[in-house]
């Protein structure tokens, strides 16, 4: 039986500057903007109401037309939630307005994996959701790029970390090429819920010390006493875009599609 999908709104930050890849909301793929990609993605999970929460005009020149709304925020944010936060107050959202953050550089994003992270939210007492997906190699369990993430009976988190965890000590003294027996190990999607009341609640609150020291967002709200609920993604998570090299697979991606939806 499908499960119901509780009514939710997406904001999508897009920051034009980013570091790795300078104008990212406007790289093609395809030849049409990274950003329009993500918004129709946003649109197909069935939002309510679709936002892209963007620093630069030509950001919102790119969109018109596509059926999403653009609020424009401050270039000066040091983080998209902050971002986030300030199109919140643009849009006028109600505190218990389910939220669902979805990156500006996920352009294959699934729709059920939306869906997924704000049926998590509603089904909890939980602050904020996100969502996971089993790892399936060491090499993944080791790489500080990919965050691992350990949750509680409950499914709510425990700690996310770049380093591997949980550590199979014994396993790992004799191994660490492969993965033993007693996982799942799983692996962080960047995608989170939450409603628009503690959006703004948690873009307030201070830089915490396990953030600094990880460079991981979500786990202020783990060190200031909030908890987030973890769902399994119901599809995987093609990676998102993030350096040059991560655009030019997104375009054979693209192609490789678009060539199976030819009759």
């Amino acid at each position: 039986m499908t499960q119901a999908v509780p009514e939710f709104v997406v904001a999508i930050p897009a920051r034009y500057a980013a570091s790795r890849l300078p104008g990212k909301p406007l790289r093609t793929i395809g030849g049409e903007p990274l950003v329009l990609h993500v918004a129709r993605r946003a649109l197909a999970a069935g939002a309510c109401d679709v936002w892209v929460a963007a620093d630069d005009d030509r950001i919102a020149q790119a969109l018109e037309g596509c059926g999403v709304r653009v609020a424009m925020t401050s270039p000066d944010h040091a983080s998209g939630t902050d971002r986030l936060a300030e199109c919140a107050r643009i849009a006028g959202w109600a505190d218990d307005t389910i939220v669902v953050n979805l990156q500006g550089d996920e352009p294959f994003a699934p729709a059920s994996g939306l869906q997924a992270a704000a049926r998590a939210l509603a089904e909890s007492d939980a602050e904020m959701a996100t969502l996971a997906t089993p790892i399936e190699d060491a090499a993944t369990l080791f790489d500080p790029n990919a965050v691992k993430l350990v949750r509680a009976d409950d499914g709510t988190a425990l700690y996310f970390s770049r380093a591997p965890i949980p550590w199979p000590r014994d396993a790992f003294a004799a191994d660490r090429s492969v993965l033993p027996d007693g996982g799942p190990w799983l692996r962080h999607i960047g995608l989170y819920a939450y409603r628009a009341g503690f959006l703004q609640r948690f873009a307030a609150l201070p830089p915490g010390r396990l953030e600094r020291i990880e460079s991981l967002e979500q786990l202020r709200v783990l060190e200031a006493g909030f908890r987030i609920a973890v769902a399994l993604s119901p599809e995987p998570f093609p990676p998102g875009v993030d350096t040059p090299e991560d655009l030019a697979r997104a375009e054979t991606r693209w192609a490789s599609m678009l060539q199976r939806t030819l009759p």
